[in-house]
């Protein structure tokens, strides 16, 4: 199988938020970023493997900022980490007062994807090549949070 530049499936997705997207606070609600979040992961995590992938899990997600009415939403997404079947991707969200053009944080996510052959069984994902430090950095930490979910794996599977 042949290895992948993290920039070969990197991407960027643009939303603008809109009444629909928002609670009484005129704030987006949270469950929107997290769909928004999901689909641009699946979307990362497929143009990396190339076949079916499924989130597995989502963890870290965190909310900094009040996204407001009228925002520009960017999200900013890439494979930090792969293991046999399944991929961790990052995503970044910042917001943009179309205004001003200021930017900032708002929204951070890790999540977890198994990739699927067409029998529904998880199947091999191409090595990732890592092409800046930065994306050195990522993979190493998206590598600790991989141990520290299957140790939390492991935890659970002993009580139940």
């Amino acid at each position: 199988m042949e290895a992948k530049a993290v920039s070969a499936s990197r991407a960027e997705f643009t939303h603008l938020v809109l009444p629909p997207d928002t609670n009484a606070l005129g704030t987006i609600f949270g469950g929107r970023i997290m769909e928004w979040v999901d689909i641009a992961a699946a979307i990362v995590s497929q143009r990396h493997c190339r076949t079916t992938a499924v989130t597995a899990s989502i963890d870290e997600l965190h909310f900094i900022h009040p996204v407001r009415l009228g925002d520009i939403v960017i999200l900013k997404v890439s494979v930090n980490y792969v293991h046999k079947s399944s991929m961790e991707i990052g995503v970044s969200v910042e917001a943009e007062d179309p205004r001003s053009g200021l930017r900032r944080q708002t929204s951070s996510a890790f999540l977890t994807f198994v990739a699927l052959d067409e029998a529904g069984k998880p199947t091999p994902v191409p090595p990732l090549i890592l092409e800046t430090q930065e994306d050195q950095k990522r993979f190493e930490a998206g590598r600790i949070r991989m141990e520290r979910r299957k140790q939390q794996r492991l935890k659970r599977q002993k009580k139940g």
